[in-house]
């Protein structure tokens, strides 16, 4: 069905031809770039900023785990105010907050100051993705789509690994040409354009119904006590694992006791903001789930843990171990797109898992001896898994996820992902607590193949991703995860 175009704006029920246009897309693609670039941008600027400052680089790595945890909390929250109020009106909203953060960081003249700045950042740069989710959903229905948006959605994965390759480098060139506030500063010119093409490209919401108006109204639609649960229950978990392998006590307390009743809350709600029920038996959802937390646990672990350990021990200066990365992101931002327009879940995954334990085992063979080259090409490899769990992923989220709670389901996706993310920077930790030796990055080698090992099993095991792009419709494909009845499945 082909819809007729109009004149003027069009609304939520005015579909465009074609309805992907570059209009409706680019915003989606650089807002989705928006959290990244503040991710990678950042740590350029933390030694420069901390002589500015008279505090310890130390101190500063609150500005990025500040920015990670607010993030792991507000991703399904905008997920789920998306879904309620309308994902034109958050991604705006979203986009604001962006801009207020890097106007506060960009003249904040204490770490407290910048710390609140990067809280509004991660905040705001949390709508993109889920509010892309839900508008990419709703206008391939409307244009009674086939198939899921292979291309639009791997614009989306390949905007914002683009950005974590080059967000280094520029980042670089940046703060040491006009200075560390540029790191916040850059935000301005970004949402203002962000700004623009949002409103001229994306659909208006559709209006509000009466039920919607009045705060306790708003409150009950979006489950604000579970919102405000999950929200402590997530910092308090993200705090004990950032302090691992100390205990914290006092997080773990607030973690129990934050954590249980906002459980029995969830399980009592008939439309619940964490669905405990729901994805209990929704298998394929809960499965993507585990697989993006593993896998990025791998390839942040060697992001991270490569770099840490080719300055130690391999005597290279943090530009040199920093550029043998670049080929990584490169690879993960090139092979993207491609991969995702053809619409394909379970091959990219294997392939993900299978490079994953190869890169692993590759990390196990380096020593302080080993030339860049082989350095390199053990990156190259976690490029690929990089880019094929991240689309095989994100397409086996759109399918899974029932239609009406794609917002909330991709925030909690990339939930997950931070809690994979968080996890690498723990075992890191762990590993190199004696210094960045080979014998550490061996360790850590073999932590990976273990989780290499069950995102293989998760993939290979599973036979709802058996999915090609001329299998069914995304409007009539959400029973792919409301049961874990494999007959129910189209085989490719």
């Amino acid at each position: 069905m082909k819809a007729t175009p109009t004149r003027g704006r069009t609304t939520s029920h005015d579909v465009p031809d074609p309805p992907f246009a570059w209009t409706f897309t680019t915003p989606l693609y650089v807002g989705s770039s928006l959290n990244p670039i503040n991710s990678s941008i950042i740590a350029t600027a933390l030694v420069p900023m901390a002589a500015d400052l008279h505090v310890s680089v130390g101190s500063t790595a609150v500005l990025v785990s500040s920015l990670y945890l607010a993030s792991a909390v507000a991703q399904p929250t905008a997920g789920k105010l998306a879904e309620v109020l309308g994902p034109r009106r958050i991604f705006l909203y979203g986009i604001v907050l962006v801009l207020l953060g890097g106007l506060v960081g960009g003249f904040g003249q204490n770490l407290a100051t910048l710390t609140v700045a990067r809280v509004l950042i991660g905040i705001g740069t949390s709508a993109a993705f889920p509010c892309a989710m839900v508008l990419i959903r709703r206008r391939a229905q409307e244009a009674g789509a086939d198939a899921p948006p292979g291309g639009v959605l791997g614009g989306i994965a390949m905007a914002g690994m683009a950005t974590v390759a080059v967000g280094p480098p520029i980042g670089g060139l940046l703060v040491g040409s006009a200075g560390w506030r540029w790191a916040f500063l850059i935000n301005i010119p970004v949402t203002a354009i962000a700004m623009v093409m949002a409103v001229r490209g994306l659909p208006r919401d559709p209006v509000p119904d009466n039920e919607h108006n009045g705060f306790r109204k708003v409150a009950a639609q979006i489950d604000l006590l579970g919102i405000l649960g999950f929200a402590v229950s997530m910092s308090a978990l993200v705090i004990f694992l950032m302090g691992l392998p100390d205990i914290g006590w006092v997080a773990l307390a607030v973690l129990v006791l934050t954590g249980v009743p906002t459980v029995v809350w969830e399980l009592r709600k008939t439309a619940p903001f964490f669905d405990f029920r729901g994805l209990a038996a929704n298998g394929a959802l809960a499965r993507t789930y585990l697989r993006q937390a593993l896998t990025l646990l791998g390839v942040y672990s060697v992001m991270y843990g490569m770099t840490q350990w080719m300055e130690a021990a391999h005597g290279m200066s943090t530009v040199e171990a920093g550029l043998l990365l670049l080929p990584m992101g490169a690879v993960s931002a090139l092979l993207s797109r491609p991969l995702a327009s053809r619409n394909l879940v379970r091959g990219p995954l294997i392939v993900s898992a299978v490079t994953m334990l190869l890169g692993s085992a590759g990390v196990m063979l380096l020593t302080s001896h080993s030339p860049a080259v082989a350095i390199v090409l053990v990156s190259l490899v976690f490029g690929v898994t990089s880019a094929a769990t991240t689309v095989g992923n994100q397409t086996a989220l759109y399918l899974a996820a029932p239609p009406d709670q794609i917002g909330t389901a991709s925030g909690l996706f990339r939930t997950f992902g931070y809690l994979g993310t968080i996890t690498s920077a723990v075992i890191g930790s762990i590993v190199f607590r004696h210094g960045a030796s080979d014998h550490g990055l061996h360790s850590l080698g073999l932590v990976l193949v273990a989780a290499g090992l069950a995102v293989l099993l998760l993939t290979v095991l599973d036979r709802h991703l058996m999915y090609r792009s001329t299998s069914r419709r995304p409007d009539t494909s959400d029973h792919l995860g409301n049961s874990d009845n494999p007959t129910e499945e189209h085989s490719a």
